[in-house]
């Protein structure tokens, strides 16, 4: 059984299940320069954008270690950060089977592939409170480990869908360290201070044609960008309020109670991703002055939940229409399948 074996290991490393404290490799000063010279700070943005919540009710942690599980980075809120504070899950801290014994992170080490641990499954009996998922970032030309991705929080705050979030985090990372400013090798130039933002398109959104069954992103070069159903909806539902959304008011608008943020991060990423300085972040919202036609925000919110309300509370009968300025309509289709479903990609 591979957690008994990384049981014994860690014992034999001399890691008790009553130990409290990891070992600690670096002070946080001197984890502020690691950071600088290590190819990952290339990519920690795009992690933020899909993975993290430092909001005021954010609950889990979003971590970042090095190649030997020793932690570069942490981003969660303040409650998340005291309570990870208080197991000295911090920054400088060896995470690895040597430094803290059995761990998602000391897992995705030795076993190459993702990992979510739950309670007891630690070794350490102060972690059991804990839930943790972790993957390892390979660089994608060697295949050489260069860090571990993990998320992790309360036991109520992990789930499946943690697993698949950063599993995909991770095919960002490792796409982005592909590239020739996202592979820049350790000591390039730290000159480049790298911003909460996805790689972004050269050319500016002009408009946003939400309308009718092919809606687009339409550039300031005349080039147009096909949007699908969903996100056409989603760019819809921000345009319908001008102080912007949080992901847990998306997740809510769009999907009811099954949304979660972490679903909605990846989306607006991929949507961000595609739009570029067109859609804001923190909170979501699209750039002044750039409206398209909008949809009436009770349309656009309700398209997940049948008889949904949306952000205007307006109530949302099936295939009620959703209206643009100068009397234009279009039908959206109604029912669970039209966003939480799944149906419409």
């Amino acid at each position: 059984m591979p957690l008994a074996e990384s049981w014994r290991r860690s014992m034999a490393l001399g890691i008790s299940p009553d130990q409290h404290s990891p070992r600690h490799l670096h002070d946080p000063s001197e984890v502020l320069q690691l950071r600088r010279e290590h190819r990952l700070r290339r990519v920690m943005p795009a992690l933020q954008d899909q993975l993290a919540d430092d909001s005021s009710s954010g609950r889990h942690l979003l971590v970042l270690t090095d190649a030997g599980g020793e932690i570069l980075w942490r981003v969660g809120s303040r409650e998340a950060l005291r309570r990870a504070d208080r197991l000295e899950f911090s920054e400088g801290a060896d995470w690895s089977e040597a430094g803290i014994g059995t761990n998602a992170i000391s897992e995705a080490l030795v076993t190459g592939g993702p990992v979510q641990l739950f309670s007891a499954e630690h070794l350490v009996r102060t972690h059991h409170d804990w839930a943790c998922t972790a993957a390892p970032i390979t660089d994608p030309l060697t295949g050489a480990l260069v860090g571990v991705l993990d998320v992790s929080g309360p036991l109520d705050t992990i789930s499946a869908d943690t697993l698949r979030m950063v599993r995909c985090a991770v095919r960002v990372a490792e796409s982005l360290l592909g590239t020739p400013d996202g592979g820049a090798s350790p000591g390039a130039s730290a000159s480049v201070r790298p911003s909460r933002q996805p790689v972004l398109p050269r050319v500016a959104v002009q408009r946003l044609e939400l309308l009718g069954d092919r809606p687009a992103a339409v550039f300031a070069d005349g080039s147009r960008v096909p949007l699908t159903l969903r996100r056409a909806e989603i760019l819809a539902l921000l345009d319908s309020r001008s102080q912007g959304w949080s992901a847990e008011e998306l997740a809510y608008e769009l999907h009811g109670d099954a949304g979660t943020p972490q679903a909605i991060r990846t989306e607006m990423f991929r949507v961000r991703s595609m739009l570029g300085d067109a859609v804001g972040s923190n909170p979501y919202g699209l750039a002044p002055g750039l409206g398209g036609c909008s949809v009436g925000a009770g349309a656009a919110a309700g398209a997940g939940r049948p008889g949904g309300r949306g952000a205007g509370g307006v109530q949302r009968s099936p295939a009620q229409p959703v209206r643009c300025p100068g009397g234009a309509a279009v039908a959206r289709p109604a029912g669970p399948g039209r966003w939480g479903g799944g149906a419409v990609q």
